[in-house]
């Protein structure tokens, strides 16, 4: 697909040379906006104005709610108050909130100055609403019935409000504002009678989320049930707008995207990385790698208070990086294991010492076939293939048992941490690879040196 995007941004380009824009303009109403938007991203900023003018009005309202905001805030700064005007108003009212929310406050004003009242107080109406919010990623555009009408009327009413909303296919029944039940255009239309009344057909037991809900418990509802969109009430029931599919998996991107950096080590930033400067990468990246690195400084005491042990017996350094990185490797897999089912709803804290109990049975498994291997790799390669007679088996099996404690303690950790961290209503992704490999490498270096001087200097 990409290098599609790319033959047909290049043909583009070539017929803007040419000034066929004519041709130019068939070629954009055969595309999706989507792909629209990815076409814009290639061209000189120049030459955006003049291709954007030759979308239909209802085009380039959805080609514009999928354009990068830096592209979105170039376009407002080019667009004439009445070409504006069509823009915005033509926007669904939870991508007209997403665009406010992005611009600076100079084009915010106006923005709203171009909105119709009624529009501008939607948009008001969302804004209000926390940041990651069912309410902050809502739309106020949906069908609304009333359970008395008859089928026919419930069509009609479709047919006469339904080019304005984001999604008929699902049909909300109100009375009074108040959400008493849903009811499909599929129901609607295998009706027998048109005289039916719509409460007659509709579902009553409605699947809905608070105004308050955090963005992402919607958006695993809305993958759980299957829905293509789910209502949102207020603290009194009454329903005051939906949350759809296609905005419930930009959540999911989101997420996805924060919790990956957040496991990596990196603060996280909605700018792409192409567009990112090297200063931006840096200030994303250097809190955490300065907190990893002075937290560091424990492993060297630790490794500094044993220098008399270590003098003794140096093969036993050789073996620190293997049994560091096994304990970190061992952490992190049960980390994002548990980040990953907490994500998803899978986990509560009062799962805890099930998933201890499973942790404890595979690091038992995990430990005794690396522990295996471990002294196999030891006692053949280091010893006899390379030489080195200061390996006895007694050493061996130091590093082994280490191993296999170690591995024990990672999974301890990795599974623990993320989930107390849920528990304190922090971000369980931040308990993941680089915070848990530094708590490790310490236990793991404390472990190995006290089992070394039981055994070997004891």
């Amino acid at each position: 697909m990409m290098q599609h995007n790319l033959s047909v941004a290049k043909t583009i380009k070539a017929l803007l040379d040419e000034k066929k824009y004519q041709s130019t303009k068939d070629i954009l109403l055969t595309m999706n906006p989507a792909d629209i938007a990815a076409i814009f991203e290639e061209l000189a900023e120049e030459r955006i104005p003049l291709l954007f003018r030759l979308l239909p009005k209802e085009a380039a309202a959805e080609t514009f709610a999928e354009l990068d905001p830096r592209l979105q805030e170039l376009m407002i700064r080019g667009l004439s108050d009445t070409e504006l005007r069509e823009i915005v108003n033509e926007l669904y009212v939870d991508d007209a909130a997403d665009l406010v929310e992005e611009m600076p406050a100079n084009v915010v004003k106006r923005i709203l100055a171009q909105a119709d009242p009624q529009m501008r107080k939607e948009i008001n109406e969302i804004l209000r609403y926390p940041e990651n919010s069912a309410g902050s990623i809502m739309t106020t555009e949906y069908v609304s019935l009333r359970p008395g009408m008859t089928v026919a009327e419930a069509i009609a009413r479709i047919r006469k409000t339904g080019v304005d909303k984001e999604t008929i296919y699902t049909c909300y029944v109100t009375e009074s504002r108040k959400l008493l039940g849903t009811v499909s255009v599929k129901d609607l239309l295998l009706a027998e009678d048109d005289a039916t009344p719509v409460s007659q057909i509709m579902d009553e037991y409605v699947i809905s989320v608070n105004t308050l809900t955090d963005q992402e418990e919607v958006a695993q509802m809305l993958a759980k049930y299957n829905f293509l969109a789910l209502p949102v009430v207020d603290t009194d029931g009454h329903m005051v707008g939906i949350v759809t599919f296609d905005d419930a998996m930009d959540v999911l991107v989101e997420e996805t995207t924060e919790d990956i950096e957040k496991m990596a080590g990196i603060m996280p930033t909605e700018k792409p990385y192409l567009r990112s400067s090297a200063w931006d990468l840096f200030k994303h990246r250097i809190p955490w790698l300065m907190l990893l690195m002075v937290s560091a400084t424990f492993t060297g005491m630790i490794i500094t208070s044993f220098e008399s042990a270590l003098a003794a017996q140096v093969v036993l350094t050789a073996f620190i990086p293997m049994l560091m990185d096994t304990g970190g490797n061992s952490g992190s897999q049960s980390s994002v294991t548990i980040i990953r089912a907490l994500s998803l709803g899978e986990l509560e804290f009062a799962d805890l010492p099930r998933v201890i109990w499973k942790e404890i049975q595979t690091a038992f498994l995990c430990g005794l076939a690396l522990a295996a291997l471990c002294f196999a790799k030891i006692m053949l390669f280091d010893r006899l293939l390379l030489g080195n007679t200061d390996i006895t088996a007694l050493t061996a099996f130091v590093v082994c048992f280490t191993m296999a404690v170690t591995v024990l303690i990672a999974k301890m950790v990795g599974c623990t941490l993320p989930i107390c961290a849920k528990k304190l209503g922090l971000d369980p992704a931040v308990m993941a690879s680089p915070f848990i490999t530094t708590i490790v490498d310490a236990l793991s270096l404390l472990v190995y040196f006290a089992f070394a001087r039981a055994l070997l200097f004891g």
